[in-house]
């Protein structure tokens, strides 16, 4: 293939008020052809647009060079900007060459499907568990589940860390198989530190980011006491990954793929932690580029988050939805990620 350049990149809002603020798609327009990523929201839409111009004139080619030229030129830019603009090339990229971008990360692949867990953090174990929407999604057939678990306000730590675990327990009599929970950030380091003195809870594949930063030496004294622990949410394209993954050994790298800078970086996130022994679990809410990883990398990424409360709605925004069956997904087989928006307005 001849060396193509990047001639335009633009935003285009997609879809209707109920679909939230993550409607606006990143078309990037090169050979005659139009890549795509979205839904992203009207904020990092705003990033895009302030970059764009940086982007002109790129090889779309060049993915390795992409992220370096748009931080030379504007150092403080979002994250999910760039990562927004990378994805939206690589679907140019394999719209241009009529292949699905899975195949261009790993020539040769044979995936079939798939494999897909399912969260529900609005169902919340520490809250005022609903037994028979648990029940429901277990019927569903998904790989695992996750659930949230936030901190809930006590009259001590030591009595919240009680409840916490108390609410796991409870959990399990229900679900009565591995499952994931996520404390979304909402935790203190001391809350952490007492729930790992009292927690036993063999269900557990692993708790996800209770802490709303990457507090090393809090993450040391769980992976110590053996609690099973994944973060990656809220890892930075700069951030030292051999740093967190010493400190934290975590069970699980749940990055989402445009938030850490996108499928370029991401790629480069599942090689590298790959000699550690770290599984990939993709962040749903870039769940599409997630799959293409999954299907390059089945070993090292074993299932994709389906975020069962909001992916519904996000689907309807695409010309060709992903619609997961069984706890599966049907491995990439489009030109491109399959990211083309249904209708423009």
């Amino acid at each position: 293939m001849t060396e193509s350049l990047i001639d335009k990149v633009e935003t285009v809002p997609v879809g209707v008020a109920e679909a939230g603020d993550d409607r606006v798609f990143v078309a990037v327009h090169g050979a005659g052809q139009t890549g795509w990523y979205g839904p992203v929201s009207t904020t990092v839409g705003r990033a895009v647009e302030a970059i764009g111009p940086v982007v002109v004139g790129a090889s779309l080619l060049d993915h390795d060079g992409l992220r370096p030229r748009i931080r030379a030129a504007v150092p403080e830019v979002s994250d999910w900007a760039v990562g927004a603009i990378d994805c939206a090339v690589w679907d140019l990229h394999g719209r241009l060459v009529r292949k699905p971008v899975a195949d261009l990360l790993a020539p040769g692949r044979r995936t079939q499907a798939v494999p897909v867990y399912v969260s529900w953090l609005r169902l919340d174990l520490s809250g005022s568990t609903n037994r028979g929407a648990l029940a429901r999604v277990l019927e569903e057939g998904w790989a695992f589940t996750k659930w949230g678990l936030r901190r809930r306000p006590g009259r001590s730590v030591a009595a919240e860390a009680r409840n916490l675990v108390a609410a796991l327990a409870d959990a399990a009599a229900v679900i009565s198989e591995p499952f994931a929970v996520d404390a979304v950030g909402t935790w203190s380091p001391r809350l952490a530190a007492a729930v790992a003195g009292r927690l036993d809870q063999p269900m557990l594949a692993w708790l996800e980011d209770p802490l709303p930063e990457h507090y090393l030496r809090v993450y040391s004294q769980l992976a110590a006491a053996g609690v099973p622990v994944a973060v990656g949410e809220r890892l930075r394209p700069d951030e030292d990954l051999d740093t967190l993954l010493d400190f934290a050994r975590p069970t699980a790298l749940t990055i989402d793929v445009v938030g850490c800078g996108g499928l370029t970086r991401a790629v480069e996130i599942t090689t590298s932690v790959r000699q550690a022994g770290v599984p990939v679990y993709p962040h749903g809410r870039s769940m599409v580029p997630g799959i293409h990883l999954a299907a390059a990398f089945p070993d090292d990424v074993p299932a994709v988050e389906y975020r069962r409360q909001w992916e519904p709605r996000r689907q309807l925004l695409y010309a060709e939805p992903w619609m997961p069956k069984n706890g599966l997904l049907p491995a990439p087989d489009a030109p491109g990620l399959g990211t083309q928006p249904r209708r423009l307005r």
